[in-house]
């Protein structure tokens, strides 16, 4: 009987202990053998909502990209990645040289701003009757976007009777352009924080401080860069590069002006990550944060992923067709990130 007894429990603990090893092989079986860095791997299936599919089909070397979730109704956004066969370094190189890099046939005009910035960085800027007409620019009625102070200043100051008023209007813009890039590098006053253009104001430092706070991945990947991003006079952050630059693109209806504030920064010793957050637009955008990823493979050391996100908020997704508007958007945003990311695989690739 206690023999009967001990080779009972000896066949079961057997039979126990292979069980739990056909379960482990299942187990690792089903798991992903991933090419990613493990920081990268969390934000692309938690924070950028990559689906499975989509990493096995980036790890086959397709491009990959979807619209993100919006955390308010006028917010949209996309991601997308693509494998790259070539340098990071290289292409955080070209990302430094901004004027070139993002030149294509829809940005019109760019400069990038010295550091501290000064007023000759606008010079190449040049504004015409396609960009904005000021003639009969009221608060809440006007074709750019400008605080209620810059408006009323613009019409107390230009006489349209007398030639080159309209030469005068566009320097006084420069100027208040200027000293909004200058408050907003230094801290000093005259920030723009309203637009007063249209009935209801639109708050741009407000919405771009939103997006940042509802994208915990800056922290995750570089602890701190969210605060640096939000306000990059007061929240330092070490290893951190930041430069400023302009934009005459043409887009819709009618070319708009940009600013962009850039951060570029390492995020330990296999990944790049560089941000983008609005710093004024004379036209469509309330706000916006992009991030790009430069992550290298871990099985090839010769290649690297590169991720792209984009979350903007526009008034035009609120309010009647706003249904409409967002899907033609979002349909466009999609199209333009695959060309854009071919585009940089491309570039990098060719050296």
């Amino acid at each position: 009987m206690a023999l009967v007894t001990l080779h009972a429990l000896t066949f079961g603990a057997r039979a126990a202990i292979l069980a739990v090893a056909a379960v482990a092989i299942l187990q690792a079986g089903g798991q992903r053998a991933s090419d990613f860095q493990p920081e990268l791997d969390a934000v692309l299936s938690r924070d950028l909502h990559f689906s499975r599919a989509e990493l096995v089909e980036l790890e086959r070397g397709r491009i990959v990209k979807h619209t993100l979730p919006s955390a308010a109704p006028n917010e949209v956004g996309v991601a997308g990645a693509v494998v790259v066969h070539g340098s990071r370094d290289r292409l955080i190189a070209a990302y430094r040289d901004i004027v070139t890099f993002k030149k294509n046939e829809a940005v019109l005009a760019i400069g990038r701003f010295s550091n501290p910035p000064q007023s000759s960085d606008l010079d190449a800027l040049t504004t015409g009757g396609d960009d904005f007409d000021l003639r009969d620019c009221k608060v809440a009625n006007c074709d750019i976007r400008l605080p209620a102070s810059a408006i009323q200043h613009i019409a107390a100051s230009v006489d349209w009777r007398r030639p080159g008023a309209e030469a005068q209007a566009s320097a006084l813009f420069k100027e208040l352009l200027f000293a909004h890039v200058r408050a907003y590098v230094t801290g000093a006053p005259g920030r723009i924080t309203q637009y007063d253009d249209d009935r209801t104001p639109v708050l741009p430092e407000i919405a771009g401080d939103e997006l940042i706070r509802t994208a915990p991945y800056l922290d995750t990947l570089k602890p701190g860069l969210a605060a640096h991003v939000t306000c990059v006079w007061s929240s330092p952050l070490e290893d951190a590069e930041d430069f400023l630059y302009w934009t005459r693109e043409k887009f819709g209806i009618a070319p708009f002006i940009s600013v962009t504030h850039v951060t570029i920064v390492p995020a330990g010793p296999h990944q790049s990550i560089a941000t983008s957050r609005d710093v004024y637009s004379s036209r469509y955008i309330d706000g916006s944060l992009s991030m790009m990823i430069a992550s290298d493979s871990v099985g090839d050391p010769r290649s690297f992923y590169l991720v792209y996100m984009n979350r903007s908020r526009a008034s035009a997704l609120r309010g009647t067709m706003a249904g409409l508007r967002r899907s033609i958007i979002e349909h466009k945003a999609r199209n333009s990130l695959d060309s854009n990311l071919r585009e940089i695989k491309s570039r990098i690739e060719a050296f």
